[in-house]
């Protein structure tokens, strides 16, 4: 790839940004990980208060890219086909009819996920994992671009259920979008050049998105920033406050994301600065701490952010575009 053909890219990226940041004040980074994550074709878990605008984000993100989008409002009673659709049988026509459900959209919001039985919860893993739905034998392909935004409260667990690790793992990044800062606030209480994402215009479509996926893969990556991802593996593997380190689905899902990272800013090639800004929210939600850790008030970004300070980072040659 030449840095003219990452420029174009990151041009393009830049453009989609933009516009989700029109309905999204001040929340720049947040906008691009989840635009980055969406490339990737992940899904994202948010971890945030109510009223900080993770359905506004998820609207803005299905508006630009001229997708639907669809909330599922999670809770105890919730049943499996509630979230995948049902098979009915249609009098009329004397066959059965699949019904599609929530999760057939370009993005689907999962609202408080934690708030519905394991069982509901589990309708989403073959989703995510494989772009389709199984329901009566019958294989059902979602649109795509596809991102599931799971969001869940992480003050109020009363009458919630855990993610267990299993379906954590399934998310490729976690994000919170936190509050505003006080300028962006206060601009969105004023209204001042607020756009509601029902009238965002569409800035792209599923086909410039994934050509700009595509061109993702010819991003070069020097062996010793795989050589760096899979040290900071091991570490966590190896780390005495963890029971649980890093998976290779998640080495994996960094080499994959790190390229999309790197094209988006403007660069042909992957550096080490690009693992370590990722690694908070691609890395952190997927580590379990042991007993000891736990019971001290240590959390996975804590020991994550030790391993990424005693590990050192390779210093290799790169040449091309600068980046953005």
């Amino acid at each position: 790839m030449t840095a003219d053909e990452a420029a174009v890219h990151a041009d393009e990226f830049d453009g989609i940004a933009s516009a989700v940041e029109a309905a999204v004040f001040g929340k720049t980074e947040v906008v691009r990980l989840a635009l980055v994550a969406m490339l990737a074709q992940g899904h994202i878990l948010l971890e945030d208060v109510p009223g900080t605008g993770k359905t506004t984000l998820a609207r803005a993100i299905a508006a630009c890219v001229d997708g639907q989008w669809r909330r599922v409002q999670f809770t105890p009673d919730l049943l499996p086909s509630d979230v995948t659709g049902v098979t009915v049988f249609n009098q009329g026509t004397r066959e059965f009819e699949f019904h599609p459900g929530p999760v057939f959209a370009n993005v689907v919001v999962a609202d408080e996920i934690n708030r519905a039985s394991p069982k509901t919860q589990s309708a989403l893993l073959e989703v995510m994992e494989e772009g389709m739905v199984t329901v009566d034998g019958s294989r059902y392909l979602v649109p795509s671009p596809f991102l599931v935004v799971a969001t869940q409260n992480p003050v109020e667990m009363d009458g919630t259920y855990r993610l267990p690790e299993a379906q954590l793992d399934r998310f490729l990044i976690r994000l919170s979008l936190g509050y505003a800062e006080h300028a962006a606030e206060l601009a969105i209480i004023r209204g001042d050049g607020l756009t509601s994402p029902d009238d965002l215009a569409p800035r792209t479509d599923a086909e410039r998105m994934a050509r700009i996926a595509r061109a993702a893969r010819r991003v070069h990556v020097h062996d010793s920033v795989y050589e760096y991802v899979l040290r900071l593996a091991h570490a966590t593997r190896e780390h005495a406050a963890l029971s649980v380190g890093l998976s290779t689905r998640s080495t994996v899902a960094m080499a994959h994301i790190v390229r999309i990272l790197a094209l988006t800013s403007g660069r042909t090639f992957v550096n080490p600065e690009d693992v370590k800004r990722l690694a908070p929210h691609v890395w952190a939600h997927r580590l379990v701490l042991s007993p000891e850790a736990s019971v001290g008030g240590r959390t996975g970004a804590d020991v994550l952010g030790e391993v990424l300070e005693e590990t050192p980072a390779p210093q290799p040659r790169y040449s091309g575009a600068a980046g953005r």
